[in-house]
């Protein structure tokens, strides 16, 4: 019994043994899995803090703000197209979003295809742009866009593929000028833009500025090329390129041409006089230095240099600090994140000078010559460049970055935009909600037929410095000012708009809009008005401004307003074939002008001076009372009278203005039977005629 006692005991302490074991295990399995899940933990947070100093190490955008200050009201386009990954993968691909694209193209389903297609296309990378069967996916999403009624994503995209595409663009300019012809600005052609302010100076006392392009004259100029110009924040001090010979060597000499940095001190805090030129001479080698930029401080300079033993290609971007505010010490070479084995060179600093631009033709870029970016990391090293991207660059060149001083506004010069008057233009662009708008041409007062490009822009936005060839020396870039028009002005972003029609039968005219800027004068380019009588403007707000609008069938309207956002108006005119005037009307046999006349006595007067074609016949005319010819008398006095007055306020020709009395041979109403018939026929008539000769009727 005891035996069978003790087999039990046994049995009983293996089986504890065993289920203590098992607990053991269990508890060991957990505790390995609660391990093991803490040590997952602890890798990912590991893994996210090292992919966080990764980005940390990554040049941040730090330039990249929305612009400010802003407004309610804005000239901004709603923008449809974000690349998110320009910089990141060169060529994107996905056979599985390409397969789902196939379905809903064969199924004929737009609606779903039309997102997953944006969608698509903005993951594009660099290449991509390069490539034909990629860009063959951006016409359709233009098309789709177009048929679907998505007009702002179909401009976008056809203005993509204008830049971009390396096949024939016809078609997408043809289906982009149809989507826009009621958008486009219809600038008056500069030649009858100057001839308007020159006619309006006789009877106008308010008349938008005649700018004017200055060439900065032998102090900053010389016989050789001069270009690539900067200047300083405070506006004191230019800074640029020129291939001038040292003094003392004549220019008939062999010695081959060197690019150098000059400098040069405004006189004066108003005037645009400058100093005589003089070399940079801490900085300037026997290689050629040129397109230089300034810190706000100016205490550091970063510049361009070619050839030299240290560079990395071409021509290299330096940097140079001043030392105790007095030396410049030796350059240094922006190293490998920045600089290409090609060239690079037209430097500039961000607003908060943590962002450096430029302009490249390094491999990888989108065509010729590209605009790059690079930005500081935490430590203040200029980490790797990077491509601005699609909507700024094109197949073609951009070149000649500039931030402005004040706001974040990217000026550059390209010969690859949608709009352009010549060679290079300068344009502006806005960073708004993490993406560029589409760059605006800063328009024909500054940007010719010719090149421009290698310029700056003073911290008021008062002028604007350029290099510029003189007409008939094409060869000589010299160095020029010019006043900064309104479309060039940074703050220049409030929409004011309208449309001009004939006041009763609603006709849509041909005509000419014209704006002052009566608070600082800064000018503004007229524009035709478009094919459906509107009009378009990009102005600065809360700003008083004349509104002039004339044309060859309407008399010109004036008036003064405040702009205080955007702001929409409709302008109802009288037609110069239905002249009627309330106003003209004589006191009993007099033929004294009275001044409630004389506002509309002046619209005939600008119609006049604007259009020097065109000639005035003045028809004097009485009722039947009393004798008739005292009547023929009187009618010519009162038509002769309204003449005077015309020709000598608006300095005008006298063979233009012909007066004729007719007292009370031609009434309206026959037989006179009421005073108020009377009235009718007693009347002045303007004719206005086109041709050489007035026809006697």
């Amino acid at each position: 019994m005891n035996r069978l006692y003790q087999y039990f005991f046994y049995l009983i302490l293996c089986l504890l043994l065993l289920f203590s074991l098992d607990s053991l295990a269990q508890k060991d399995k957990k505790d390995k899995s609660k391990l093991e899940k803490e040590r997952l933990e602890r890798e990912k947070k590991e893994n996210d803090k090292k992919e966080a100093e990764k980005k940390e190490k990554r040049p941040k955008n730090i330039f990249m703000k929305d612009f400010e200050p802003t407004t309610k009201s804005e000239a901004f386009n709603p923008v449809t197209l974000r690349f998110i990954n320009i910089n990141q993968v060169p060529f994107y691909i996905n056979e599985e979003e390409i397969s789902i694209l196939n379905k809903y193209q064969r199924d004929k389903d737009w609606k779903r295809l039309h997102p997953e297609l944006l969608k698509y296309v903005c993951k594009y990378g660099i290449n991509n742009f390069l490539d034909m069967n990629s860009m063959d996916i951006v016409w359709q999403l233009a098309r789709l866009s177009e048929y679907l009624g998505k007009k702002n994503v179909a401009k976008d995209v056809y203005r993509l593929i204008i830049k971009h595409y390396r096949g024939d663009i016809k078609e997408a300019k043809r289906r982009y000028d149809s989507l826009t012809k009621l958008e486009k600005d219809l600038y008056v052609e500069l030649d009858r833009y100057y001839e308007m302010v020159e006619l309006r100076k006789y009877v106008d006392t308010l008349r938008p500025p005649l700018g004017v392009l200055v060439n900065m004259g032998e102090e900053v100029n010389s016989q050789f090329e001069d270009y690539g110009v900067t200047i300083s924040k405070d506006d004191q001090t230019l800074i640029f390129t020129s291939q001038r010979l040292p003094e003392g060597v004549d220019k008939r000499s062999k010695k081959k041409l060197d690019e150098n940095l000059f400098m040069s001190k405004r006189v004066g805090d108003d005037d645009d006089f400058w100093e005589p030129a003089y070399p940079f001479k801490d900085l300037n080698t026997p290689f050629n230095e040129g397109s230089p930029c300034i810190s706000n401080d100016g205490n550091t300079i970063i510049f361009s240099r070619c050839h030299s033993p240290d560079g990395m290609g071409d021509c290299d971007l330096y940097i140079s600090k001043k030392i105790d505010g007095k030396y410049w010490g030796k350059p240094e070479n922006l190293g490998v994140n920045v600089n290409s084995a090609t060239w690079d060179s037209h430097p500039s600093f961000s607003l908060t000078e943590d962002t450096l631009f430029f302009a490249s033709d390094r491999a990888g870029g989108f065509g010729g010559i590209d605009i790059y970016f690079s930005a500081k990391d935490q430590f203040g090293n200029w980490g790797v460049a990077q491509n601005i991207g699609p909507i700024i660059n094109t197949r073609k060149n951009e070149v000649s970055p500039f931030m402005h001083h004040k706001y974040n506004v990217l000026y550059f010069s390209s010969d690859g935009q949608i709009v352009n008057f010549g060679d290079f233009d300068i344009y502006k662009a806005y960073w708004r909600d993490s993406t560029w708008t589409e760059p605006k041409n800063i328009g024909p007062l500054v940007n010719g037929a010719g090149r421009e490009f290698y310029f700056a822009i003073d911290s008021k936005s008062n002028k604007i410095y350029y290099a510029k060839s003189e007409p008939g020396n094409e060869s000589n870039l010299d160095l020029h000012s010019f006043p900064m028009p309104m479309e060039a002005q940074p703050m220049a972003i409030v929409r004011f708009s309208g449309r001009v029609t004939e006041a009763t039968t609603g006709e849509v005219f041909e005509g000419i809009v014209s704006l002052i800027d009566l608070d600082t004068r800064i000018e503004i380019t007229p524009k035709h008005l478009r094919e459906d009588g509107s009009f378009e403007f990009e102005l600065i707000d809360d700003k008083r401004y004349m509104l002039i609008v004339q044309g060859e069938n309407f008399f010109r309207m004036e008036e003064i307003f405040l702009l205080k956002g955007e702001k929409e108006i409709e302008i109802a005119t009288k037609s110069i074939r239905s002249i009627k005037f309330e106003s003209i009307e004589f006191d009993n046999n007099s033929a004294e002008l009275k001044s409630e006349m004389e506002n509309d006595l002046h619209l005939v007067i600008d119609f006049l001076v604007d259009y020097p074609d065109y000639k005035l016949k003045i028809s004097g005319h009485t009722d039947s009372s009393g004798n008739a010819a005292a009547n023929m008398r009187l009618s010519q006095q009162r038509a002769e009278a309204i003449a005077k007055y015309i020709v000598d306020y608006g300095k005008l020709d006298k063979l233009r203005v012909q007066a004729k009395g007719y007292g009370s041979t031609q009434p309206i109403i026959n037989p006179e039977v009421t005073e108020s018939d009377k009235k009718m026929n007693r009347r002045v008539e303007f004719r206005i005629y086109k041709g050489d000769e007035l026809k006697e009727e």
